[in-house]
């Protein structure tokens, strides 16, 4: 075997000495509080039942998509699973992508031209900026949610041959808060921007059936562009760019981790079909008592101070320092809580954190429980509730 290269060894032993090496997990049976399976779909029986059904009914006995979908890969339930997710999300059109990653790399290193410019978060997610650094156009970053600064950023790069794309997400992945939606959509218009929303992690959270924050507020006819991720609440895989039609035909023709890539599967796509028919607001009517039950019992032990922020299924306590966090995750863990340490460089040093995944499944005994452990392992001694 050849020698593995000395500069990427000394990239490893890096991770090593700062308790930051990322290592495979094995699946475990603890209490979930770390998967982003927020409604239980990627477990949920009916829904494995109800795609056998389907395929079934239909003889589907096709294992893989055999190419491309521009080639051989565009078998007949994309069409009709691409037109309910558009009359679900009130859009005038959807295109599946095989994963979120694929979406945002192929719209940011596509749709953006060279004379344009992307304005985003300073926290979006790393498939936004794997897309912007393939763009020809130029970017900036604005501070997190701080529309002050965003404007300044508009006004400054604003002209009558370029456009500016507004770049953000409506549930942030690590601090699982949000931006102030109608306030960012009269911003764009007043400026004449277009707005690209990431709502991964809303889907299936916010909304009287999960439709994600931006249709929940009727904001989706100001939105030039959202991005709806299957792997969270949906429990399955792959993702949908929602815009116009001519967005669609455009993304079909230049984004080339469409282009370039095999399709997914028709299981893989009846079980997208599948998992949006059963979003009913029974389980998303149960996630949101879980959620306001762990806020509750949060500042009920005092432990506010340590969390972010946040009204969604994402709740980050942030303990500063890779090993402080890697061990008291590990102390949740042998008290039966899967709870996992965000380590940097994924955030930022000193932004460490415990990140809490809620789901309708959780019970209000498991919530408490965990929340008294980590008041114990962070303070030494178990708080009072007050």
């Amino acid at each position: 075997m050849k020698h593995f290269p000395k500069s990427l060894a000394n990239k490893l032993n890096q991770r090593i000495q700062s308790h930051s090496l990322r290592k495979l997990s094995e699946q475990n049976e603890l209490i979930d509080f770390s998967s982003n399976d927020y409604l239980g779909f990627a477990k949920s029986d009916l829904i494995f039942d109800a795609t056998h059904r389907f395929l079934s009914d239909r003889n589907i006995k096709t294992n893989g998509a055999t190419g491309s979908r521009l080639l051989s890969g565009n078998h007949v339930l994309y069409a009709e699973t691409e037109a309910f997710i558009a009359e679900f999300h009130q859009s005038e059109s959807a295109l599946i992508f095989n994963s979120g990653y694929d979406a945002n790399v192929g719209f940011f290193s596509s749709v953006p031209q060279r004379s344009d410019v992307i304005l985003y978060d300073e926290l979006s997610h790393a498939s936004i900026r794997d897309g912007i650094q393939l763009s020809n156009a130029k970017s900036y970053k604005f501070e997190h949610n701080d529309f002050e600064a965003l404007e300044k950023l508009i006004v400054r790069f604003k002209t009558d041959t370029s456009e500016i794309y507004v770049v953000t997400e409506s549930v942030f992945s690590m601090d699982g808060d949000c931006p102030n939606m109608e306030e960012l959509v009269a911003l764009c218009e007043k400026h004449q921007c277009l707005l690209v929303l990431d709502e991964a992690h809303a889907l299936g959270v916010f909304g009287k059936k999960g439709e994600g924050l931006v249709q929940s507020l009727s904001l989706q006819d100001k939105v030039f562009a959202r991005i709806m991720t299957f792997g969270k609440g949906l429990g399955c895989h792959g993702a949908a760019i929602l815009g116009s039609q001519e967005l669609k035909n455009y993304l079909v023709n230049f984004a080339r981790s469409f282009i370039y890539t095999t399709g997914l599967s028709p299981h893989s796509v009846a079980t997208i079909l599948i998992a949006y028919q059963q979003l009913e607001p029974g389980e998303i009517i149960s996630l949101r008592d879980t959620i306001v039950h762990f806020n509750q019992d949060k500042n009920m032990l005092g432990l506010k101070p340590l969390f972010v922020g946040s009204k969604s299924a994402i709740q980050s306590a942030i303990i500063p320092g890779n090993e402080k966090v890697k061990a008291i995750a590990q102390q949740l863990q042998e008290n039966g809580f899967d709870v996992k340490a965000i380590l940097s460089p994924t955030v930022p040093g000193g932004q460490e954190r415990l990140r809490f995944c809620l789901h309708s499944y959780n019970s209000k005994e498991e919530i408490s429980e965990v929340l008294r452990l980590l008041s114990t392992f962070v303070f030494g001694t178990q708080r009072t509730p007050v």
